[in-house]
């Protein structure tokens, strides 16, 4: 499994980058709105669990998953992604769809949703 999956958000803007390569340079990195970017922490905040964790179904070769969360203008889940060690895929969603992605069946992969409001959660495929 790839473990290098690495998001990184402006506390200012709240942008969100998807860092490939991070700089290993001392007072170096990603930086936006003049300052450096913080790499977020999966499921680290204080929130419900059960509505931003990522939950599947294997169905054949095929796990359906899904994020038991509101989808409303100011409050949704905006992707799920699974993250392996030779790829990567990612469905993005937009209020008022369902948080539900399909990605083949690979065991010991991981799945991580990104809420707007609570940040980044992830759960692993057995």
């Amino acid at each position: 499994m790839k473990n290098d999956f690495l998001i990184k958000k402006c506390t200012k803007c709240g942008a969100l980058v998807e860092v490939l390569k991070d700089c290993e340079c001392d007072n170096c990195g990603i930086r936006c709105c003049g300052e450096p970017m913080t790499v977020l922490k999966e499921n680290s905040v204080d929130a419900a669990i059960e509505k931003h964790v990522p939950t599947y179904e294997v169905i054949g070769s095929y796990i359906v998953v899904t994020v038991n969360h509101v989808m409303e203008n100011d409050h949704y889940i905006e992707w799920i992604a699974l993250d392996t060690d030779k790829t990567t895929g990612k469905k993005y969603f937009k209020s008022g769809e369902q948080a539900k992605a399909v990605f083949p069946y690979i065991p010991g992969s991981k799945i991580l949703s990104y809420c707007n409001k609570h940040g980044l959660w992830s759960t692993i495929v057995k």
